[in-house]
């Protein structure tokens, strides 16, 4: 920066240029003439102070005595106080009271009186009257309240002959304030964090500048520049106040502070509140302009090897006495409050580390200059002790910086014994020594010196790392876990969810590990009984939880069991264990192991079921099964597992195969392939079907058209998840098969329904709608359901093109699922003799249930299908009376526009149906403009705004490429447009809302006008103007930022309307290539926002 730096930002009112420009030479410039030296002044701000402000007193002259001053007070006092013997309504002392006055007068002198509080002017008349006002135990108005009314006085602006406001006069009045102000704060020792604590940024800022000031700061001369050794130890101390305020100010702005509810709305206190805050913001910036500068002034005074002088009271007096001594009593090395040398040190590095540890978060390289500050700090607090007046720091808070510096930039010279349990632990997990941060929090259990919430932490990263697929920190979640709850239990808390579930498999390891944990958290000597009592019922619960015997006899012979339960206590504990299972004896070793016992037919048997349960290979099942039914003929082998499930149009008939052995092989091989086709092993699936179809061939000719029909559903099934999904065609081959099965008339065949619904849909995916509409058997339409539904479909896209006296088949495929979403009613007497209606939500009047009609669309691909069926169950949602906000989609034109009997249709069951329809049919396309139009529109029939604009944009983006082109109009309609209005409307986003105006045929200024007034907008606001290309509405952004004053926001609107290309002069081709380039870039941006 070329601007030299003295008195500091933003003097609160400005002063006048001229005494601006003085004070700016004399010190260095500064922030405070740049940013309001020009302007009017405004009025005086508190922010947290809230002392009393009595009526100002008026400008002297610039050259006014002191007598001057003085009287003028005087004359106000009067003003503000009776006279002895006047009454407040009559003249003089003549007038009598009333008796009710007498009366009253008598009972209030009664009561003790309130002292009255002390004016600031009268302090002007009393020199003293400050120091005996300051040595009050309790003085009020207290200091800082104190500094607020002196400085707001001596900043009051005076109005000319002309009635123009001018910048506060540097008269002897306003001067001796400021010098009360400095001396309040000298009373307080300079300590920043009082004066922070209760002051204004804007506040502080003109106290320090004063002090600067009368500190003989030398003119132009930048803080940086100057060498503080050769300047007198007052004015070294100003400095150093100065810049460890602005840094430190710099830290505070960077923590999120809470909001104070605001009372009742005043115009006069909001405009004084946010001139306020642009004030503090116009500091804030030019502080953090000049922060290098600071950190640089606060280096060099920590090599200073001399002791230092702050202004008190007294040397403020001589210099009020004698202002032009320079190197008399007040400049020399005894004059002030003495600060040695490692006090000032100390405060200055501790500032310094929290600036750089502030600065770290965007240069993680400035944590090492951090933590040797903040560890300096210490040093020099345990070499000045507690005796320190002038250096206050809080401990804990450097402790708790000390530790996270140990964390981020830990020290190669520290050993592990020197770091703190917080740092060796971060240590530990950034090297990936799990291990050791269990031996952490096993011997933090005996010193509980990690927080609980910290230990949860770490346990909860772990976690999160196993998940992502780090098998090997299984066992450190369990470890972890297992320490946490130990730290629980010995606590008091009740043990964790996550413990119980890391612990519903025990073995041995994880037992040696809990009793481990448990024997080195307590110290059996010095541990209390609640402690003792706490870890023995956690032993007692941990015995009673388990199942195998074996891990209970491990805990109940532990050393530390015995020694925190009784005789009589274990003798219990062991009787709950019997009665649970009479076989329980703690005292003996675990039974021979399994493997030990030898074979016998039952084990045989056993393992054969095992393996015919895991074979898929049919010629293996059919050994295992010729196996099994040689040592036992008494059991049904098809029962074995009861995963194995055949539909029960099925099971009738293979039961009744009379062998058993076949019997148990047709059923199992059916079962396992249809348990094959179901997670999509179609390989396996196809061989064991083909191998049953071999085997039922030879002896049930019913049996093999069923499984001709499965594996013609099986090929279905594997050409749609293969090479269906790409686009090609299924083989004529297929076609013909699926045509012969829906032409199918053998009697007493088992047919599944899924079978018929499968085919239906694979003719309608693949367009198909020849046959479906002219060559279906008319025997077809009547018995099979969804056969009809099929040729409805087909004949209604079929006929699409058409005029509208053709679509009669869209009027049939209507009243078909108009009956499907209808309700039947019954009618019902009830004890007291009255009917009442019963609605049943299946309804039987249509030719299949509606949950049947869901789960035949669920397996429809076609587009065009999926959009008819959409735009029809769209135009019944419709219908209702007391829909609001109607949905759109294609073809909507093409259905009835009434129902006779509306009071029949279930709406209820038809708006969940719409909502699964669209879920389904995005998730076969998601870049469906037309669907997500639907989805768009049934969030904002839900008042669910924020995911309506979402679909809205990606339907636009899918058909634009990303906005890169424009969005059709037939997407983007005006309807849709207004909704998109309406969505940013009831979110608060108003300079959305004003944008999206342009995009109407019809520019609509009354909306776009009325939502530019709006001033709690929830949007980027001045940051879209750049989007606006209609000059009517930025002449009027223009219009309004002027009117309200608001300078920057204007200089951005006239900036976005003098761009060449918004001409009006210029070609239409011209404006209207402006306007789609801001489209698009709207577009855009509203989509990172709402994606």
């Amino acid at each position: 920066m070329a601007t030299t730096r003295g008195r500091g930002p933003g003097l609160g009112p400005a002063p006048s240029r001229q005494v601006g420009q003085r004070l700016a030479q004399r010190r260095g410039g500064g922030a405070g003439g740049r940013a309001l030296g020009a302007r009017a002044a405004p009025p005086f701000w508190v922010v947290r102070a809230s002392g009393r402000c009595e009526r100002g007193v008026g400008s002297g002259g610039a050259a006014a005595p002191r007598r001057e001053a003085e009287a003028e007070a005087e004359t106000q006092a009067r003003e503000v106080r009776l006279e002895p013997g006047s009454a407040p309504g009559g003249s003089g002392g003549g007038g009598r009271m009333s008796a009710e006055a007498a009366d009253r007068e008598a009972a209030t002198s009664s009561r003790p009186c309130t002292p009255p509080q002390t004016s600031w002017f009268e302090f002007l008349l009393e020199e003293s009257l400050l120091e005996k006002h300051l040595r009050k135990p309790c003085p009020d108005p207290a200091p800082v309240q104190l500094i607020v009314q002196f400085l707001e006085q001596a900043s009051k602006p005076s109005v000319n002959e002309q009635n123009q406001v001018q910048p506060p006069p540097d008269n002897k009045r306003n001067r001796i304030l400021k010098l009360l102000a400095l001396k309040v704060a000298a009373h307080l020792k300079w300590d920043l964090d009082i004066l922070e604590k209760s002051l204004s940024v804007p506040v502080l800022n003109m106290l320090l500048n004063e002090l600067l000031c009368i500190s003989k700061v030398p003119p132009g001369t930048k803080h940086v520049d100057m060498d503080l050794a050769t300047l007198p130890p007052t004015t070294a101390m100003a400095i150093l106040l100065y810049n460890r305020w602005a840094i430190r100010t710099i830290v505070q702005s960077s923590f999120p502070v809470k909001q104070a509810k605001p009372g009742p709305p005043q115009l006069s206190v909001m405009n004084q509140m946010q001139q306020e805050k642009e004030l503090t913001e116009n500091i804030l910036k030019v502080l953090k302009e000049q922060a290098s500068d600071s950190i640089l002034v606060l280096e060099a005074a920590l090599k200073l090897n001399k002791d230092l002088y702050v202004h008190t009271m007294r040397t403020l007096d001589l210099l009020a006495v004698e202002p032009g001594m320079v190197n008399g009593e007040t400049e020399s090395s005894t004059a002030g409050l003495k600060i040695r040398t490692e006090e000032m040190q100390c405060q200055v590095c501790y500032d310094l580390g929290a600036a750089y540890f502030q600065q770290g978060s965007t240069n993680s390289a400035v944590y090492e200059n951090a933590r040797e500050k903040f560890f300096r700090t210490k040093e020099l607090i345990a070499e000045i002790g507690s005796l320190s007046l002038h250096c206050t720091i809080d401990e804990k808070r450097l402790a708790g910086y000390c530790q996270a510096c140990d964390v981020l930039v830990p020290s190669s010279d520290s050993t592990s014994q020197q770091l703190t349990p917080y740092s060796q632990v971060h240590i530990c997990l950034r090297s990936g020594n799990y291990q050791d941060v269990v031996k952490i929090f096993i011997e933090d259990n005996l010193t509980f010196s990690l927080p609980v919430q910290f230990r949860q932490s770490v346990l909860r990263e772990l976690f999160q790392k196993a998940q992502q697929g780090n098998e090997a920190l299984d066992e450190i979640c369990f470890k972890v876990c297992a320490c946490n709850t130990v730290r629980d239990i010995l606590e008091g808390r009740a043990i964790s969810v996550q413990f119980n579930q890391l612990f519903l498999r025990p073995n041995k390891e994880k037992i040696d590990f809990l009793l481990e944990v448990c024997s080195r958290s307590v110290n059996l000597e010095k541990a209390s009984d609640s402690l003792k009592e706490n870890m023995a019922a956690f032993l007692k619960n941990v015995c009673l939880g388990l199942e195998d015997l074996q891990y209970v006899f491990m805990i109940s012979s532990h050393e530390l069991f015995i020694t925190l339960l009784k005789d009589e206590e274990r003798k219990l504990l062991v009787d709950q264990m019997r009665k649970r299972s009479p076989r329980v004896n703690l005292c003996i070793k675990p039974v021979t192991s399994f493997y030990d016992i030898p074979a016998s037919a039952s084990v045989n048997i056993g393992q054969l079921e095992h393996q015919l349960i895991l074979s898929v290979d049919p010629w293996r099942i059919r050994q295992i099964l010729i196996e099994l039914h040689g040592m036992t003929s008494e059991r049904q082998f098809w029962t074995v597992s009861n995963k194995w499930e055949v539909p029960s149009v099925y099971s009738g008939v293979i039961l009744g195969i009379k062998d058993n052995l076949t019997r148990d092989l047709v059923y199992i091989l059916m079962a396992k392939g249809l348990h094959c086709s179901t997670v999509k092993d179609f390989s396996h699936a196809k061989q064991l079907f083909a191998a049953c179809l071999e085997l039922v061939t030879e002896f049930s000719p019913k049996l093999r058209q069923v499984m001709l029909n499965e594996m013609l559903l099986l090929d279905i099934h594997t050409h749609e998840a293969g090479t269906g999904q790409s686009g090609e065609r299924p083989p004529s081959d297929l076609i013909s098969r699926v045509r012969g099965y829906l032409e199918m008339r053998l009697p007493d065949i088992p047919l599944r329904q899924v079978i018929a619904e499968e085919c239906v849909a694979f003719m309608l995916n693949w367009r198909e709608n020849e046959y479906l509409t002219l060559q279906v058997p008319a025997f077809l339409l009547q018995n099979n359901p969804y056969v009809k539904l099929g040729q409805l479909l087909a004949a209604t896209c079929k006929e699409l093109p058409g005029p509208k006296e053709s679509r009669r088949t869209a009027k049939d495929l209507w009243e078909v699922v108009v009956q499907i979403c209808s309700v039947s009613s019954q009618h019902k007497r009830g004890n007291d003799g009255r009917v009442s209606l019963i609605k049943q939500r299946e309804s039987t009047l249509g030719i299949m249930y509606r949950s049947e009609l869901l789960s035949f669309i669920k397996k429809l691909r076609e587009p065009l299908v999926l959009t008819i069926i959409l735009s029809l169950f769209v135009k019944l949602h419709n219908v209702r009376e007391d829909i609001v906000n109607d949905i759109t989609a294609e073809h909507i034109s093409i259905w009835p526009s009434s129902i006779p009997n509306l009071q029949s249709v279930d709406f209820e069951a038809v708006a969940i149906t719409v909502k699964e329809l669209v879920r389904y049919a995005l998730s076969i396309n998601p870049n469906n403009h037309s669907w997500l139009i639907i989805q768009a529109d049934i969030y904002f029939a839900t008042n669910q705004y924020s995911a309506a604009l979402h679909y809205y944009l990606q339907a636009g983006a899918v058909c634009s490429d990303f906005f890169n082109k424009a969005v059709p109009p037939d997407v983007y309609t005006d309807q849709v447009i207004k909704r998109m209005i309406k969505c940013c409307s009831l979110l608060n986003c108003h300079t959305q809302v004003a944008i999206l105006c342009q995009f109407l045929r019809e520019i609509d200024y009354k909306t776009a006008f009325k939502s530019l007034q709006e001033q709690n907008s929830h949007d980027a606001m001045d940051s879209y103007y750049d989007y606006i290309w209609d000059v009517t509405i930025l002449e009027y952004l223009t219009y309004l930022h002027h009117k309200r004053g608001e300078t920057d926001k204007r200089q951005i609107a006239i900036k976005a309307i003098g761009q060449t290309e918004l001409n009006a002069s210029n070609p239409e081709e011209v404006l209207q290539l402006a306007a789609q380039r801001r489209k698009k870039k709207f577009l855009q941006a509203m989509a990172k926002l709402y994606f």
